[in-house]
C-alpha cells in the first residue's frame, strides 16, 4: 500500500462539514466523566502561601460539587486557556480574584499529537482523531462555565506539519474550537509569564526551560538590577527542534542504553551549546527553573510519591545530587518498571528519558546548584495575559 497523502486524513463528507462548521461552543454536560473542581486560588509574587493553604494554580483542594459561576462583573469574568502541544491537550478555566485567580475547572490529556511527525512531516489521522475527542471533552468544559475570554493555542507540532492547516480547519469544523498557531518566541514569552513568581526572591533570576513534546525552549530572566523593577525580565532567550517526543522517536524511548541516553544528551548538547557560550557566564546568584511533564515527574520520582500529587510538585526545590540521583534511578529501571511507576505511567514510560537526556544536556550547559520546578507554564502564562489585558489582575 502507497502512501497516505496528509490531506487525505483531514477529509470529511462535505455535508457533515457544512453541519459542523456552524456549531460554536454548544452547551451541555460532558458525559464524559467528572469534573474536577479546583477551589484554590493562586497565589503571586513568590509562589509562597501561608502554612496549611495549597500553593499554584492548580491545586485540587477538594472534588466537590461544581461550584456554579454566577454573573460577573466586566474584567471579573470566566478565562480560558487552553494549549494544544505535541504531546499534552491542557485546559485551565479560571476567575481572577483580588491577588490572582482562582481555577474552577480543568483538563489534561497525553494525545501525541506529534506523534510521527517527524518522520512523514504530517499529523496522523490516529492523532487527529485522539486530538479531536480532547478538544471536544475542553468545549465543553469551557461552555458549562461559560468562559468567554479564550485564548486557544497550538504549538510544534502544528508548525511542524503539513497539513496544519487542514488539521486545524478539521478540528473548527468538529469542535468549534478555533487554534491559534503561535511562534516559538510566543510559546517562550508565555512560560515566562506562567512561570515567574517561582523565581527565587532573593535571587537575581533563572534559566528556565520548558522541555515540550516538540521543542525546547530556554529562557534567561533577570531582575533589574536597579532593584526598581522586581519582575524578571526576559534576557534572552532560544528553541531548539527536539522535544520528549521527537527525541525518543529518533533514539529510542523505550529500551534506553547508555550509550544511547549519551547520544541523545549529546544531540541536545550540540544545540544548546551556543546559547550557553553567550548567555550561560555569571550566573551569580542564579537558579534554574524547570516547567515540564519531565521535571515534575522527576519530582515526584524524588520524593518516592505513590502517586503524582501536584500540591507536592510544584514549586519544590531539588538540588543538584538530587538530580543526578533520580535520573540515574530511572536509567536503572526497565521500560516496565517505568510503565508500573505512577508518577510515570505507560503514556510516559518512552518519554521520560529522552527528557531526562534533555535536562542533562541544560544542566550541564548551566551548571547552577538548584533546580525549582513548576507545574504551571503556558496556560497560567495566557491567562494572565488576558487579566492584565482586560485590567482584571495588576500583579504577578
Amino acid at each position: 500500500m502507497g502512501m497516505v497523502p496528509c490531506d487525505a486524513l483531514l477529509r470529511r463528507p462535505a455535508a457533515l462539514l457544512m453541519f459542523q462548521a456552524k456549531k460554536q461552543f454548544l452547551t451541555g454536560p460532558t458525559g464524559r466523566g467528572k469534573t474536577v473542581c479546583m477551589n484554590d486560588h493562586t497565589r503571586l509574587r513568590d509562589g509562597h502561601a501561608p502554612h496549611g493553604e495549597l500553593n499554584g494554580s492548580m491545586a485540587a483542594v477538594a472534588l466537590a460539587s461544581e461550584p456554579a459561576v454566577g454573573a460577573q462583573a466586566p474584567g471579573t469574568g470566566v478565562y480560558a486557556a487552553l494549549d494544544l502541544g505535541t504531546n499534552n491537550c491542557r485546559l485551565l478555566i479560571a476567575c481572577p480574584t483580588s491577588d490572582g485567580f482562582r481555577v474552577v475547572d480543568s483538563f489534561s490529556r497525553i494525545i501525541r499529537l506529534g506523534e510521527g511527525v517527524s518522520a512523514t512531516g504530517c499529523i496522523s489521522e490516529a492523532a487527529i482523531e485522539r486530538a479531536i475527542a480532547a478538544l471536544s471533552i475542553c468545549r465543553d468544559k469551557i461552555n458549562l462555565r461559560k468562559a468567554k475570554r479564550l485564548r486557544l493555542i497550538a504549538t510544534e507540532a502544528c508548525r511542524a506539519a503539513s497539513n496544519a492547516e487542514g488539521f486545524r480547519s478539521r478540528v473548527a469544523a468538529e469542535t468549534g474550537i478555533e487554534l491559534e498557531v503561535i511562534d516559538r518566541e510566543t510559546e517562550a514569552s508565555l512560560a515566562v509569564l506562567g512561570c515567574s513568581p517561582l523565581v527565587d526572591p532573593r535571587g537575581r533570576g533563572a534559566i528556565l526551560f520548558d522541555i515540550g513534546g516538540g521543542s525546547t525552549e530556554l529562557v534567561r530572566i533577570e531582575r533589574d538590577a536597579t532593584g526598581q523593577d522586581p519582575e524578571p525580565r526576559i534576557k534572552a532567550w532560544m528553541s531548539i527542534p527536539y522535544g520528549v517526543v521527537t527525541l525518543a522517536e529518533q533514539f529510542g524511548g523505550r529500551d534506553v542504553t547508555p550509550d544511547i541516553y549519551a547520544a541523545m544528551e549529546q544531540e541536545v548538547a550540540s544545540h544548546v551549546a551556543p546559547f550557553a557560550e553567550q548567555h550561560g557566564r555569571d550566573l551569580t546568584d542564579m537558579h534554574l527553573l524547570g516547567t515540564s511533564g519531565t521535571v515534575t515527574t522527576l519530582a515526584g520520582i524524588h520524593l518516592n510519591l505513590v502517586r503524582y500529587d501536584r500540591r507536592r510538585i510544584d514549586s519544590i526545590w531539588m538540588n543538584d545530587a538530587d538530580i543526578t540521583a533520580t535520573i540515574n534511578r530511572l536509567l536503572g529501571m526497565s521500560y516496565q518498571e517505568r510503565a508500573g511507576n505512577n508518577c510515570i505511567s505507560v503514556e510516559r514510560a518512552d518519554l521520560v528519558l529522552a527528557g531526562c537526556a534533555i535536562l542533562d544536556a541544560i544542566r550541564r550547559a548551566f551548571p547552577l546548584p538548584r533546580l525549582r520546578v513548576a507545574d504551571r507554564g503556558l496556560r497560567e502564562g495566557m491567562l494572565v495575559e488576558m487579566m492584565r489585558e482586560d485590567g482584571a489582575l495588576r500583579s504577578w
